[in-house]
């Protein structure tokens, strides 16, 4: 068995490149299970019986991490090696008489190695899977909680995350059934779109962080079929991973103010949701509200906020609001135009209204005069 364990390894190192690139230790660990799968075969031919334990002994003898070294594929080539060398030598190990019934044997017995092989990589992927998962939500949960830092992008690039840009936040509810199933469907539709995606199902929550997103909308209605019924809500993009916690942020807040419209978009972005979540108590969206659409206004000046003031209170009547400033209905549809080109909202929409409406409200309770 000696004899043929180093005549295995000798062939390993002449024909398979990968094995001389190995580490000695590595080898080392190679040869043993080569001697163990020789040893085991001998015990086995003696006792058929007991295939199912020798089998599993010959990879028990290797430690875990060298199903990481060598892959599934390499190691089925080092079975092939063993298997031909000893095949190779049969007769002269067991005479003439005997080397047809011993090279039935082998043959038999390869298949037995060959499917504890694909049970060790396969026991050895799950577990994988089961720590990527619980890496993949801790990276998520820190995402949300606004801890990111370089730890968690290496982490994440152990999960294969590979964007340096365009990265925001999906928030919507866990479908019913396998959430394990919509997980894995977000992440087949973003490869698909050539977008990164982290997951997390926390709870009735299914949370998704993109990378490389440069269309908020598109990239969103890629995965929207993945999720629960309700409300989806996409956060703004930001720069990277480490500032993900920005559109986690909006995301949470605009998923709590969602149920306030009901006839929201699906999938709805956090600046659509601005008079929702103002309203819910989120400072952000006061905030960012009155610095782009009221601020503007005052700042742009010509009556501007006045005219919107009248045209609300008249309920859009073009004559109504003219009559209290003393302008001419012309004149007021000019400033109207003036009003959409300067807050990107239009006076005469009904939801664009009802944000000006709120943004014009807040500005006045939030301006220091």
């Amino acid at each position: 068995m000696g004899a043929l364990t180093n005549e295995a390894i000798a062939h390993m190192q002449e024909e398979l490149p990968w094995f001389r690139a190995l580490t000695a230790e590595s080898r080392s660990w190679i040869g043993l299970i080569a001697g163990a799968g020789i040893s085991s075969f001998v015990d086995w031919f003696r006792d058929p019986s007991i295939g199912t334990t020798v089998t599993a002994e010959v990879f028990g003898t290797a430690p875990r991490e060298l199903t990481g070294v060598i892959t599934l594929q390499q190691t089925v080539e080092l079975v092939r090696t063993t298997i031909g060398v000893v095949e190779a030598h049969v007769e002269e190990v067991v005479g003439p008489t005997h080397a047809a019934t011993v090279r039935q044997a082998v043959m038999l017995y390869s298949r037995e190695i060959a499917f504890a092989a694909a049970d060790v990589y396969a026991r050895a992927a799950e577990q994988r899977g089961a720590w990527d998962a619980r890496l993949e939500a801790l990276i998520v949960d820190s995402v949300l909680r606004g801890e990111a830092d370089e730890a968690v992008r290496s982490r994440a690039t152990a999960l294969g995350w590979a964007s340096t840009s365009g990265v925001c936040v999906v928030l919507g509810f866990t479908p019913f059934g396998d959430s394990a199933a919509a997980v894995d469907g977000i992440k087949r539709n973003a490869r698909a779109a050539r977008l990164d995606a982290l997951c997390a199902v926390q709870g009735d929550r299914l949370v998704v962080v993109l990378g490389g997103v440069i269309d908020v909308d598109r990239a969103t209605g890629v995965i929207a079929g993945h999720f629960g019924e309700g409300p989806i809500v996409s956060g703004p993009v930001v720069e990277d991973l480490l500032a993900a916690n920005v559109s986690a942020r909006a995301a949470v807040a605009g998923l709590r103010a969602a149920p306030a419209w009901p006839e929201a978009p699906r999938p709805v972005s956090t600046d659509d949701l601005l008079p929702e979540r103002s309203l819910a108590g989120d400072g952000h969206a006061r905030r960012q509200l009155v610095s782009s659409v009221y601020q503007p206004l005052v700042e742009a000046g010509s009556g501007l906020l006045e005219t919107l003031t009248a045209y609300l209170d008249t309920s859009g009547s073009i004559e109504g609001t003219g009559r209290p400033l003393f302008v001419h209905p012309n004149t007021v549809r000019y400033r109207l135009k003036r009003i959409a080109d300067v807050t990107g909202l239009s006076p005469g929409d009904a939801r664009d209204a009802y944000t000006l409406r709120v943004a014009m409200t807040l500005g006045r309770l939030l301006s220091p005069g």
